[in-house]
C-alpha cells in the first residue's frame, strides 16, 4: 500500500481492520484460564457516542496490552437490545422495535471496528434474541420454585410518558428547569416525566432476602472503588433498632421503628407519613389533613396537627400525632417518635411546630444545648425514669427487654427488585393467568414464550395482542392469559457476562464448569451511574443462581474501574444537550489517544480543540519518525553516553509504562509514550544514530503504544519490517537493574532545570563547557546515617562516624543540614555518576556546551564543597 510523509488514518484503517479479520487475533476458542476483561456492554442507541468510546477504550487497552504480556484473553462484546426507548424509537419510525434494533446494532459494529476495539465476536450476544432471553424465563421459572419471586399488589412509581412502571433507583432528581407538583418524589430517568404513584399488581425479585450478604459482601470487593461499596451500602441502609408500639386513641397500636429506642422518654409527639394508614383514615374525616396529604411538598419541614393523641408505652404520657411530610412511607414504618433533643430532622420539625424540645441524654463529649441543635451522640441518660444514669448503650437494650411494646428488629433501605414493565420489547414473563388456578408457571418445555409480531399502539403493544395473550392453562387446561409484562432490561443485564462463556449452548444458558473456572471477572469497565442498579443487580443474581445450584462464584467481579464522563464546554457530551462530537470525525487513533491521555479513567474531562490537536501531533510524529527510518535514514554503529543512555531510558520507560497500564493509569502510560518520542527525535538529531540502538527504540516506542493506537502501531511496525502482526508481538522486557528508575529520571530532570537556571540567571549567552560535580563519598554515609534517625538527634550519629568527623566543620555544617524530618532514599555515589555521564550528552545537545562529570577530589575545593548526593555541584564557563 502506498505510504506517505504524513499518516492517513482512513487508508491504514481499512487495510489493518482488513488483516486483523483474516488473521482474527482475539477470538480465543480455548477458555483455560484466560483473563477476563469486560466492558459493560451498550444499549443500541444507534451511534456510538464518546461514553462508549472512553469506556472501550479503556478495556481494550488493558486487554490488548495483557495480551502482549502472554495472556489469553476474554474480551468480548455485545449488544442490550431491549428497552423502551428502541419501543419509542420504533413509534416515531413507524417501524417496529426489532428492525430498530437490528439496525443499530449493525451501525454501532461497524463503528467498535472503525475504532480499532479488538473484540472476540465469536461469541457476540444480542439480549433481544429469543436464544438468550429464553434463559431469562428460564431462570424466572427457577427463581420461583425457589422463592425468590413474589407477585402482589403494591404502589409502583408511574411514568405517564413511558407508561410504565419505574424501580425506586430509575426515580432521579429533576432537573434544575423542571417543577414538581406537590407530593411528587422524583421524574423518570429516561424522560425526566414527573412520576406518579399507581397501585398494580406487580413481579418482583425478592432481593431483600440477600440484603444481610450483599451487605457483608462489600467489605470483601477490594478492587472496587470506595464511592460504588458506599453507594451500595447506603443504598441497602441497614439499621439496627426496635419497632415501638404506640396506641393511637380511637384507631390502634401504630408501630414506629428507631435505631435510639433509649431515647423513648424524650418523645413529645408521633408523626406519620401522608402515605400511613392513619394520615388516610384521618383524610376522610378532617379536611386540613386531606388538604395536606393531598398538596404536601415532600421538601417542607412542617407538617399539620391532627386531633389525635398516642400514649408513649414508656411513661404513659399522651403526645399529639401529626403528619408530616418528612416521615417516608417507604423507610422503616412510615411513623416516627419525635425526639427533637437527640435527632436532627425532629429537631427541624419541632422547633417549626412549636412542640417541646427535651434534653434526656447527657453526652459524652460534654453540655448541650439542646433547644439550639438536637444531642445525636451517645451519653448518660437524663429524666428517665429508673434509666436515669445508665449510658445510652446498655440503656438501649434494658428498655427493648422491658417494654411489651418494643421488640428489636433490623430495617433496610433497599426494597424488593420490581421487575415488571408495561412494554412490548422485553423478556415476556412465563406466567399464565388462570380464573380457577391463579398465576401458573409456562412449563420449561414451552420455552421461550417469544413476543407476538408488533402493533403500533400508545401503551403495551401486548395488551393488543389478543390472539397472543390467549392460551390453555397449564395445570388445569382452561382458558387463560399469558402475563403481559415483560421483565425490566436489568435481567438481560444481570447475568450476560455468563453467556459470553458460552453464548452457542443451547441446552443451558452457560457451561457451569466454565464460569467456576473462569469467574470473577477479573476487570470490569463501566459508569458509576449503575452502582446501585446494574451493579448491585449482577451481585443479587450470582447469589441466586449460586443457591439453585448452577454456580459456586458468589461474587462475580473482582476488579471495578469506573470511567468518568466526556465533557464539551462543561456539559456532558450528549445529542440532546447539541454538544456532541461524532466519535470518527478526527480518526481513530486521534480520538483514541486524546481520551485515554486526557484524565485517569475515573475522572470526568472537557471535550478540548487544543488536547485533541497534541493528540493529532503525537501520532503524526511517532509515524514520523518510523517514516524517516524505513525511508533511509543514515545509521552508524557506536556505543556513547548516548546510546547507553538511550537503553537505559527504555528499560525506565518499559517500566513505567508497564507499572501504568497494570495500575489504569493509562494517560500516565500515554505520557511515557509521549516522552521517549521526544527523546528519540533529539537522540536522532545529536549525532547518527547507532543502528541498533535506534530501531530497538522505535520497536520499543511502538509496543508501548500499540494498546492504545492499535492502527498506527501496527502499520509503522509493518514500515519497520519488524515479525508478525504488532498485535501479536511480546510485551518488551526490561533488561537492566533499574530498581530507581525514578530517582535516575528525577536526578537528570533536576540537573537540567539547575543548569538552565544558572545560564538564564548569570545571562551566559553561550557556555562552552558545563562542568559537574559529584559529592564526596563521605556525605552520602552522612545522609544515610540521617535518613535513619529523626531531628536533631541526626547530627550526633552523623558525627559519631570516624570517617565522616574527620571532615570537620564540613561535615558538622552538613549534618545539621540533614535534620528535617522524611528525607527521600538517593542513589549511590556510583550511580549517581553513571547516570550522570550517560546523560551529559542531553545536556551538549541542549546548550551545545561539553559537559564533563567529575569526582570531588578531582574538582576545585570550593565548587567541590557545594557539591551534595542528589544535587551535583555545576560550574558553567
Amino acid at each position: 500500500m502506498h505510504r506517505g510523509r504524513t499518516y492517513d488514518h482512513e487508508s491504514v484503517q481499512e487495510f489493518w481492520q482488513y488483516r486483523w479479520n483474516q488473521e482474527n487475533p482475539y477470538e480465543l476458542s480455548d477458555l483455560e484460564d484466560p483473563l477476563y476483561v469486560l466492558g459493560m456492554f451498550p444499549y443500541t442507541s444507534g451511534n456510538l457516542h464518546m461514553g462508549h468510546v472512553r469506556n472501550y477504550a479503556i478495556t481494550d487497552a488493558y486487554a490488548r496490552f495483557k495480551r502482549m504480556q502472554g495472556h489469553d484473553v476474554l474480551h468480548p462484546m455485545g449488544w442490550d437490545a431491549f428497552g423502551l426507548p428502541a419501543e419509542n424509537a420504533a413509534y416515531e419510525r413507524a417501524t417496529d422495535p426489532q428492525s430498530w434494533t437490528d439496525s443499530c446494532i449493525a451501525r454501532m459494529r461497524e463503528e467498535m471496528e472503525t475504532m480499532g476495539f479488538g473484540y472476540d465476536w465469536a461469541r457476540e450476544i444480542t439480549t433481544s434474541d429469543p436464544d438468550y432471553y429464553r434463559w431469562n424465563q428460564q431462570f424466572f421459572r427457577e427463581f420461583y420454585e425457589e422463592g425468590l419471586v413474589d407477585y402482589r399488589g403494591a404502589e409502583v412509581n408511574w411514568c405517564p410518558d413511558c407508561e410504565t412502571v419505574l424501580a425506586d433507583a430509575q426515580v432521579v432528581d429533576p432537573p434544575a428547569d423542571v417543577d414538581l407538583d406537590p407530593g411528587t418524589e422524583g421524574v423518570c430517568w429516561r424522560c425526566d416525566t414527573p412520576v406518579e404513584t399507581r397501585e398494580l399488581d406487580q413481579w418482583f425479585f425478592t432481593i431483600t432476602d440477600y440484603a444481610d450478604e450483599l451487605l457483608a459482601g462489600l467489605d470483601d470487593l477490594d478492587g472496587w472503588p470506595d464511592s460504588v461499596t458506599e453507594m451500595q451500602r447506603n443504598w441497602i441502609g441497614r439499621r439496627e433498632g426496635a419497632r415501638i408500639a404506640f396506641e393511637v386513641a380511637e384507631y390502634g397500636p401504630v408501630e414506629v421503628f428507631t435505631a435510639r429506642p433509649e431515647t423513648i422518654h424524650g418523645a413529645t409527639y408521633l408523626a406519620v407519613g401522608p402515605g400511613h394508614d392513619l394520615a388516610r383514615e384521618l383524610a376522610t374525616e378532617d379536611a386540613t389533613v386531606a388538604e395536606y396529604v393531598e398538596t404536601y411538598e415532600e421538601s417542607e419541614v412542617a407538617g399539620v396537627a391532627t386531633d389525635r393523641t398516642a400514649t408513649n408505652p414508656a411513661t404513659g404520657e399522651e403526645i399529639p400525632v401529626y403528619v408530616a411530610a418528612y416521615v417516608l412511607d417507604d423507610v422503616g414504618t412510615g411513623a416516627v417518635m419525635g425526639v427533637p433533643g437527640h435527632n436532627e430532622r425532629d429537631h427541624d420539625f419541632a422547633t417549626a411546630m412549636d412542640l417541646p424540645i427535651r434534653q434526656i441524654v447527657e453526652p459524652d463529649e460534654g453540655e448541650s444545648d439542646v433547644e439550639r441543635e438536637a444531642a445525636t451522640g451517645d451519653g448518660e441518660l437524663l429524666d428517665s425514669g429508673e434509666y436515669t444514669g445508665l449510658s445510652t448503650e446498655v440503656a438501649r437494650s434494658r428498655i427493648v427487654e422491658d417494654l411489651d411494646a418494643a421488640q428489636l428488629d433490623t430495617q433496610y433501605r433497599l426494597r424488593d427488585w420490581l421487575i415488571s414493565r408495561q412494554r412490548y420489547w422485553g423478556t415476556p414473563i412465563p406466567i399464565v393467568h388462570c380464573e380457577d388456578c391463579g398465576p401458573v408457571l409456562v412449563p420449561e418445555e414451552d420455552l421461550p414464550i417469544e413476543l407476538p409480531e408488533f402493533v403500533q399502539t400508545r401503551g403495551n403493544p401486548l395488551e393488543a395482542a389478543t390472539d397472543w395473550k390467549a392460551t390453555i392453562c397449564p395445570e388445569c387446561g382452561g382458558p387463560a392469559e399469558r402475563e403481559t409484562d415483560t421483565m425490566d432490561t436489568f435481567v438481560d443485564s444481570s447475568w450476560y457476562f455468563l453467556r459470553f462463556l458460552s453464548p452457542d449452548r443451547e441446552d443451558a444458558p452457560f457451561d457451569p464448569e466454565i464460569a467456576d473456572e473462569i469467574l470473577p471477572v477479573d476487570v470490569y469497565v463501566g459508569g458509576k451511574e449503575h452502582a446501585v442498579l446494574h451493579l448491585l443487580y449482577i451481585r443479587f443474581f450470582a447469589r441466586a443462581l449460586s443457591d439453585i445450584g448452577l454456580l459456586d462464584c458468589r461474587e462475580p467481579v473482582d476488579r471495578l474501574v469506573n470511567q468518568g464522563t466526556v465533557l464539551h464546554g462543561g456539559r456532558k457530551m450528549s445529542e440532546t444537550e447539541g454538544n456532541a462530537i461524532a466519535p470518527h470525525e478526527y480518526g481513530a487513533e486521534t480520538t483514541r489517544l486524546f481520551v485515554l491521555s486526557a484524565a485517569h479513567p475515573n475522572r470526568d474531562f472537557d471535550w478540548a480543540a487544543k488536547d485533541v490537536g497534541e493528540a493529532y501531533d503525537l501520532q503524526q510524529g511517532i509515524y514520523s519518525l518510523v517514516y524517516e527510518y524505513a525511508d533511509g535514514l543514515q545509521l552508524a554503529e557506536r556505543d556513547g553516553p548516548a546510546e547507553r543512555y538511550l537503553t537505559r531510558e527504555l528499560d525506565r520507560t518499559v517500566a513505567a509504562a508497564t507499572e501504568d497500564y497494570d495500575r489504569f493509569r493509562i494517560h500516565q502510560a500515554i505520557d511515557e509514550v509521549r516522552r521517549l518520542t521526544r527523546l528519540l527525535g533529539q537522540y536522532r538529531a545529536y549525532e547518527t544514530p547507532d543502528a541498533e540502538t535506534y530501531r530497538t527504540g522505535l520497536k520499543t516506542l511502538l509496543r508501548l503504544l500499540a494498546p492504545v493506537a492499535p492502527y498506527l502501531a501496527e502499520e509503522c511496525w509493518n514500515m519497520l519490517q519488524a515479525d508478525g502482526l504488532i498485535v501479536d508481538a511480546d510485551w518488551p522486557t526490561v533488561e537492566s537493574d533499574i530498581e530507581a528508575y525514578d530517582r535516575e529520571r528525577t536526578l537528570v530532570a533536576t540537573v537540567r532545570d539547575d543548569v538552565r537556571d544558572i545560564v538564564e540567571t548569570a545571562g551566559i549567552d553561550d557556555p562552552e563547557r558545563i562542568e559537574l560535580v559529584v559529592a564526596p563519598e563521605w556525605k552520602y554515609t552522612a545522609y544515610e546515617i540521617a535518613r535513619e534517625q529523626s531531628g536533631d538527634s541526626a547530627v550526633s550519629e552523623v558525627m559519631g562516624d570516624q570517617s565522616i568527623r574527620e571532615h570537620g566543620e564540613a561535615a558538622e555544617s552538613y549534618a545539621k543540614s540533614l535534620t528535617r524530618e522524611g528525607l527521600e532514599p538517593i542513589l549511590s555515589r556510583a550511580t549517581e555518576r553513571a547516570e550522570l555521564e550517560r546523560a551529559s550528552w542531553l545536556l551538549e545537545d541542549e546548550f551545545d556546551a561539553a559537559a564533563d562529570v567529575r569526582e570531588a577530589a578531582d574538582a576545585d575545593a570550593e565548587l567541590a564543597g557545594r557539591a551534595e548526593p542528589g544535587r551535583p555541584a555545576i560550574h558553567i564557563s
